[in-house]
């Protein structure tokens, strides 16, 4: 039996407390348009040569719950929280921070959200944050808003809270973290960004009460900003070319997920469970 340390149960249960608040609130802004929409929730365990499917508690990999609601105004959302550990394959290892050959071992827990919108007059965002244990510990995330049809008033909002959220704490530096964003979130071979950025940070391994408490102020600012957002567009008219200009764009998300996304690497990287890892993918897409 694998006894998780203070600071993993803590970043576990915070995770968990986050995504239970999140889906709450989407589901209020559901039925303020009329509609039931739930998120359906589904466990799953990671396998690995030499783990038992369950808890790391009870000497398994781990696992976690996929969750993902298909309503009105959410056309497809996915709030996935997961806690797992083991080894990494060797040339895997090699890629990540603090992981070798000699101590391929690593523990991970997070949270991971992306939300696809029917209204194109509203933006769809991704947001994740986690917590990444191997020879060093560290915190790393972001945000980012992907507006089909971007409104100044929105971008500013977004950009504010996570402002004042890095501008809370030590461990929070603005100015990187969206610069980082917009590095990140590209799409070399299209030449674009795909939305209009956020922040972005990794390898915070700082003091761990600072890193941890600026990891949460990410996710209280995500679930402060975006639904005041989605409030504001989510009953504006659309037309069908906006319609259509909506699943065009969609294809951008999926490129850089399937082709760039680290996360996306990481899940399949480590067992991860292939629904919940590429939940983030649109219901409906085209291509031009």
């Amino acid at each position: 039996m694998t006894t998780l340390d203070p600071q993993q149960a803590a970043a576990r249960s915070w995770f968990e407390s986050l995504r239970d608040r999140i889906c709450a609130a989407f589901e209020t802004i559901e039925r303020e348009a009329g509609s039931d929409a739930t998120f359906d929730y589904l466990p799953w365990w990671r396998e690995q040569d030499g783990a038992k499917a369950g808890p790391i508690e009870e000497g398994g990999a781990g696992g976690g719950v996929r969750g993902v609601m298909k309503g009105k105004v959410f056309e497809k959302v996915g709030v996935n929280v997961s806690t797992v550990g083991g080894a990494f394959s060797p040339d895997f290892a090699r890629t990540i921070h603090g992981a070798g050959e000699e101590n391929p071992g690593f523990f991970a827990t997070g949270i991971s959200l992306v939300a696809h919108m029917a209204n194109p007059h509203v933006p769809a965002v991704h947001m994740n944050t986690r917590m990444l244990v191997t020879t060093k510990r560290w915190f790393g995330g972001g945000a980012d808003l992907n507006p089909p049809i971007p409104y100044d008033e929105d971008t500013a909002d977004f950009h504010a809270a996570f402002r004042a959220a890095c501008e809370a704490h030590e461990a929070g530096d603005y100015p990187r973290f969206a610069k980082w964003a917009g590095d990140y979130f590209y799409i070399p071979h299209r030449g674009v960004h795909r939305g209009v950025g956020g922040i972005f940070y990794d390898h915070l391994e700082g003091d761990f009460d600072d890193s941890f408490a600026f990891t949460r102020a990410v996710g209280e600012a995500f679930l402060d900003v975006y639904p005041r957002i989605v409030r504001r567009r989510m009953g504006l008219p659309w037309t069908a070319a906006e319609e259509a200009h909506l699943l065009e764009w969609r294809g951008r998300y999926v490129e850089f997920n399937l082709v760039y996304d680290r996360g996306t690497l990481f899940g399949l990287k480590t067992g991860g469970n292939i629904d919940a890892i590429l939940m983030s993918l649109p219901p409906r897409v085209t291509w031009g």
